[in-house]
Parts: structure tokens; sequence; C-alpha cells
């Protein structure tokens, strides 16, 4: 599967009612650009693909709008609504909040979350230039999965470094 065809399906299944299978969305993934933590400064509305993950809607009970990173040593990874619908960092559901750092997954270098009081990572790749991919993985998970299969938008605000012109083709 090349680029052009990675994000079509992306886009079908970020929009499909039903259920995708993992191993499409995997598919998909080998086929994104991996991407750098310095890239993916900002802030990110989320989304999560439906596979029967665990986790499923999990966030949506939550509140869960997205992500910000604002430093890569400065990362909080559930920012969600509270009753008047303003932003904060969900601390007590993460058990803290997070950093961005480059981690070798699926024999690929790419930026990864690392949680700071739980065993989980998630990983990212570039869709397009503002549109993240995301793979949360954990301790104990075996290399097959099961994984959290999610996507990031980035919120509009000052220009970002997206993925370099030749990665985004």
């Amino acid at each position: 599967m090349d680029m052009l065809d990675a994000r079509a399906r992306f886009q079908e299944f970020r929009n499909k009612d039903g259920m995708v299978a993992p191993a499409e969305l995997d598919q998909i993934w080998a086929a994104l650009a991996p991407t750098r933590p310095e890239e993916i400064l900002g802030e990110w509305k989320g989304g999560e693909f439906r596979t029967g993950h665990p986790l499923e809607g999990m966030l949506a009970e939550a509140n869960w709008y997205g992500k910000t990173f604002v430093t890569v040593h400065d990362a909080k990874p559930l920012m969600c609504r509270n009753e008047t619908g303003e932003l904060y960092s969900n601390r007590e559901l993460g058990q803290g909040e997070a950093s961005l750092w480059t981690v070798e997954f699926r024999g690929e270098p790419t930026a990864t979350m690392v949680y700071d009081g739980r065993p989980v990572f998630d990983h990212f790749k570039w869709v397009d230039d503002t549109t993240l991919m995301g793979i949360m993985n954990a301790k104990g998970v075996p290399a097959e999965g099961p994984f959290y299969y999610f996507f990031l938008d980035r919120v509009p605000g000052p220009p970002h470094e997206g993925p370099r012109a030749e990665e985004s083709a």
C-alpha cells in the first residue's frame, strides 16, 4: 500500500460506522511516515477507531477532547472537557501527564508519548500535515496486540512544522 492509498483507507475507516479490523489499520500504519516529537507540538483533537479494544468508548465517557503537546517534556495526553465545556488535563485518569520521545515501534523510530504514571506508550505517524494516526501500546501487550487505534487532528493555531515535503506526497 502506498501513501495515497493509506490516506484514502484511513479516511474510509475513520468515517465508518461499524467495526474496523486491526489488521486493516496495521496496513495503513505501515505505509505512513514516521514523525519526530518536535513536529507534533501543539493542540490536537482526537477520535478512536472501533476495533473492539477494551478501552473503546472509555475516553468518550471521560469527555476526552484530545492531546496537547506544549513541549517535548510537557505533554497532556488526556485533555477533557469539564461540566461547563472548559478544557483541562485529566491527570487523575492518566495518573499524571507525559513526555514525547523518539521510540522504535515495529522497526521504525517515531514520535511516542510516554505516560508518567502508567506503562503506556502512544506511537504516532503522519497521515497528512494536519492528521496523525496513533497506536497505544502498553507493558505486557504482546507484539501482535491488541492495540488501541486512534487519530488526532491538529487544532488550527500558530504554524507548525509538518511532515517533510518528500514524505507528504
